[in-house]
Order: structure tokens, then sequence, then C-alpha cells
């Protein structure tokens, strides 16, 4: 869950041009992309930051929403700036990636599956270089975790 104003933040608004463009376009926000918190708990969220104050026009005057993952990708959509257009943008793209990827791998997987079970009519040495085979695919299609760059400032230093 993203508070209202991370979001904000994220796309580049203001909290409350974010929450006017919610509240014109509530039928896409249904009750499982959106919550309102309650009293309680926002009461128990400022609670986390001790250096908040309270008092007549310090902080929100209306209690905040919280946008499941659906809910953030619907408010890029009812956004108007650029952050928020290339953000939508980028995760409709990630996740047509994604369902590639994915299709793409059961398709093999089942294949695979397949292929194995009919292994078992062929001799001892053909089996053992199809279980060769079959593990050196699967290693293929297993995703990677990529790379990590170190964190700070490197240097490379030449002699």
């Amino acid at each position: 869950m993203l508070l209202d104003s991370d979001l904000a933040a994220l796309y580049g608004v203001a909290t409350k041009a974010l929450n006017q463009a919610v509240r014109r376009n509530q039928r896409r926000f249904p009750p499982d992309f959106l919550v309102q918190l309650t009293t309680e708990e926002w009461l128990a969220l400022r609670s986390q930051s001790v250096t908040l104050e309270t008092g007549r026009g310090r902080y929100r005057k209306y209690l905040p929403l919280a946008f499941t993952e659906h809910g953030a990708i619907m408010a890029a959509t009812v956004l108007s700036s650029e952050r928020a257009i290339d953000m939508s943008i980028y995760v409709v793209r990630a996740f047509l990636r994604l369902r590639q990827l994915v299709a793409s791998n059961t398709d093999l997987t089942r294949k695979l599956a397949v292929l194995e079970r009919s292994l078992s009519t062929l001799d001892a040495d053909t089996r053992k270089q199809f279980q060769t085979v079959y593990r050196a695919i699967r290693a293929l299609t297993t995703p990677k975790t990529p790379k990590r760059r170190a964190i700070g400032f490197t240097a490379n230093i030449e002699s």
C-alpha cells in the first residue's frame, strides 16, 4: 500500500491534485484499489514519526488515501503529469513482457515434461545424455538474479 502523499511524489504532482483526480474518477477505483485510512490508522502511522507536530494547519486536513498496486497504476492513468504518463506506459510494458516470459517458459516446461516421460523407453546411456540436455535447458529458462552494482562511489585507479 502507498499513501496518497507518497504516490503523488512519485508521479510528480501535488497530493491535492492526486486526490482530486481520484475523486473525479471514483468509478475507476473499486475498494480493492483504494482505501481511505481511519482516524485510528492515521494516528498510528503518525505516531511512527516522532518529529511530527500537531496543531491547526500544520498537516493534513483530510484522512489520507492508501493505494494498492492496482490503484497506483490506475492513478497514473487519471493524472496528466509527464511523469505519471511515463510511469503508466512503463508499467504496462513491464506487465506485457512478464506475461510473454511466463507464457514462453510455461510452454517450454510442458514440452520438456512430455519429452522426459518418453525418455523411459530409451537405453541408459541415451537417458543420461538427455538428462544433461534437460538440465541445461532448465538452467537457461530459470530467471537469473541481475548483478547489482556496489553501493557508493568506486573509482578505477590505473597504475
